[in-house]
This record gives C-alpha cells, structure tokens and sequence, in this order.
C-alpha cells in the first residue's frame, strides 16, 4: 500500500539575477504571470494534488513572500465594502491556513540538492513532493495531480519528464530509460547536465518530483555534482544503485520556463490568451504586431 503525499517542498531561496534589477526588492516567485505572482501557480496545483502542508526553503530578502500568503484584513474590508466579490474571492484564494506553511532557510546557495535537504526534519519519514516555481505547466489536469495518480501504482520516486532537443540537454537533468509503458518510463540512470553529445537520452527531469523519504539520506552519501553544487538528481540516481525504483512521468500539459526572461514572456501571452475577458484584445493587438513586422520587411 502506497502512502499519501501530503508535503511538499518549494524550493525557493534563489536570488533570481536573471531578472534584475526587478528582482532587487521582489522575490522572483513573486513575479506576477497575468494577475497571479509564480508562487500561486505551484500553491494551486500542489493544492490540486492533495497537498496539505507546504514547506518553503527561503533565503534573506524574502519576506515579500512570507507576507503575500498573509491575512490581508483591510484589504478584504475594503473588497466587501465596494461589494466587489470576485475581487475578494481571488484574495482569499491566496490565504493559506495558520500551520500550512513553514518556512525554512537556506543560508548558502549550494545547490537544489542542498536546498531540499534543509527540509529533512519537517518531511521525517514520509514521501514528498517538490515543486520548481519557475517551471508552470498548463494542462487540464495538473502535472503534480498526474504524477500522484501515477505513483500511487508504482511507488519509488518518480520525476517529471520532457522530450527536449539534444541542443538543450547539457541545461538539464536528463534520463536513461531501460523501458517505457505509456506516459511511465523506468529508469535505471540519471545524468545531470551532460556534455554535448553524451546525453543517454533525450527525456530531462523538470521541476515536479515525487520522492522517497530515502533520497535525504542519499545527500551524505554523494559528492558536489555539475557546478560544485549538492544536485538534487545525484541524491535520487542513488536510489538506483541501492536497486530502488525510479520512474520519469511524461506529462500532458506545456512547460514554460519562467526563469528565463524569453519563458517569462511566452508563459505570459499563453496564458492571457487563455482567458476569456482577455483573449480577442490581446490577440487583435499581437495580429496588429505581426502585420506592423512583415510591412517592415
């Protein structure tokens, strides 16, 4: 019998320099997308999931983000007073339960691997979810919520999975897959960010991981991995040299890496015109722009 996932970790302590000088005085996780900061994108779709306690990695300067999941109660008094009940719903979607969250330090950047480990005390001797706030995915079911569904049949851990050009393999994670059943792969090796040409596959681990209690033992097992950091996909490849299932889940739904800038944009215009109130406006101005760029032409 497989055990609920009920924790998650967000790892969330980085200083986001690729986004400043915005990122001077606000946490990147708090970036909005459309109306809703980054961090509310994994909240819903770990709350989609059945997550019931959240576990944040922070770092100094992220106070922003502690507040945001706050109480707001002048806000709401005004809402209710203007009678505007959407606006007040949407806010109170964005509270979170005293106890729900807790939030941890990271005092140095050494790494994802290191980042999670901090939060070995809360998680104890139960299976786990890790949320990437930078990578948002689309999907009509949430990618975490497929993932749990899956692991409930196979157990292990398992990692969130996408085919990528071998031009882009060398920036991930990337898998070596011994079968595939469907959307499951099984794994039997991991390489994190593999020289050109030397990926053993074309699959890479991206921000969404189901995980054994026994992956934060691995850490004082493994060296510094690619970059001299602590590598969160060193600890679980470990599993498999213990003869430990580890699974990759191909997802249904679009990625957006949101820690990049050119991501950041594409996730933006995607998701705007997903929405009803906003899809003809600003779709009739991209039409404007792309008739402006070919008469340049």
């Amino acid at each position: 019998m497989k055990r609920k996932v009920t924790k998650a970790v967000f790892p969330v302590a980085g200083l986001g320099t690729r986004f400043l000088p915005a990122t001077k005085s606000v946490p990147k996780e708090i970036m909005t997308l459309v109306d809703r900061p980054l961090i509310q994108y994994a909240i819903d779709e770990a709350r989609a999931a059945g997550i019931e306690d959240f576990i944040f990695v922070t770092s100094r300067g992220k106070s922003a983000l502690e507040d945001y999941f706050d109480l707001a109660p002048d806000l709401e008094n005004a809402l209710r007073k203007a009678g505007k009940t959407e606006l007040l719903k949407a806010l109170r979607d964005t509270n979170m339960d005293s106890g729900a969250i807790a939030y941890i330090r990271q005092h140095k950047p050494l790494g994802l691997g290191h980042a999670v480990s901090c939060a070995r005390k809360l998680i104890g001797n139960e299976p786990f979810a890790v949320i990437l706030p930078d990578d948002v995915i689309a999907g009509e079911t949430p990618c975490l919520q497929q993932m749990v569904e899956a692991y409930q049949e196979t157990g292990g851990s398992m990692v969130a999975a996408l085919e990528v050009s071998p031009s882009q393999a060398s920036s991930y994670g990337v898998l070596d897959v011994s079968s595939q059943d469907g959307s499951l792969v099984r794994v039997r090796g991991m390489v994190e960010k593999p020289a050109a040409g030397t990926a053993p596959s074309n699959l890479a681990v991206i921000g969404r991981y189901i995980l054994s209690p026994r992956v934060l033992q691995n850490f004082s097992k493994i060296e510094r991995g690619a970059g001299g950091e602590i590598q969160l996909t060193d600890a679980i490849a470990h599993e498999l040299t213990e003869g430990r299932d580890v699974f990759g889940y191909l997802f249904d739904g679009k990625r957006f890496d949101c820690g990049s800038k050119a991501g950041f944009l594409q996730a933006t215009v995607a998701f705007a015109l997903a929405r009803d109130e906003l899809r003809d406006e600003l779709a009739a101005f991209l039409d404007t722009l792309h008739t402006q760029r070919q008469a340049a032409q």
